[in-house]
């Protein structure tokens, strides 16, 4: 697993039991003051229990970055495939399991923004999913009424699918994949 990297008085790691309830905290704050919809126990599950979501499970991973003993930001990976439905059939063809790993719950206390934390945290998940067996791509998909989300997106990853006008009611869901760096991690 990747080793901590420890700059301007951020550490990013790999989580560990000590960093869970910090990272379920940035997480659900997430969901109520970013996201706007809350916890939501059919989508939110993993972020419950996070150590069986992510530590237990081998080819999954999370990833958190510290600030004076306090985690800030996230990201997480799971050997999950997009499912149809709500997405697209085609996509979920495009992306099966197990193959597949999907980016999950990036997300930086708003404090804390605008230090390329996430673009380091992604980073660290990127080579975690080249260097672990039978992953061949690592895909996201984000809701664009997030300030920044699709343009951070677009900065690091290959548009697949924009899907917000599907239901513009509830999201402007919007489908990437980024490009695996193999033989980065070692």
């Amino acid at each position: 697993m990747t080793a901590t990297t420890s700059t301007d008085r951020y550490a990013l790691r790999p989580a560990e039991a000590a960093d869970l309830d910090g990272a379920r905290s940035v997480m659900l704050d997430a969901f109520y003051h970013d996201l706007g919809y809350g916890y939501r126990p059919e989508w939110h599950a993993d972020v419950i229990d996070l150590e069986g979501a992510y530590l237990r499970q081998p080819r999954h991973a999370l990833f958190v970055a510290a600030h004076d003993g306090q985690v800030v930001a996230t990201t997480g990976v799971r050997a999950v495939a997009p499912k149809s439905p709500p997405h697209p059939a085609w996509l979920a063809e495009r992306y099966p399991e197990p193959g597949t790993a999907q980016l999950y719950r990036v997300y930086v206390r708003p404090g804390h923004r605008r230090r390329g934390l996430a673009r380091r945290l992604v980073g660290l998940a990127r080579d975690f999913v080249a260097a672990t067996p039978g992953y061949e791509r690592l895909y996201l998909h984000t809701d664009t009424r997030v300030p920044g989300a699709e343009e951070f997106w677009r900065s690091l990853a290959t548009l697949v699918h924009d899907d917000r006008d599907a239901n513009p009611a509830t999201f402007q869901t919007v489908h990437f994949e980024i490009p695996l760096r193999r033989g980065a991690a070692a």
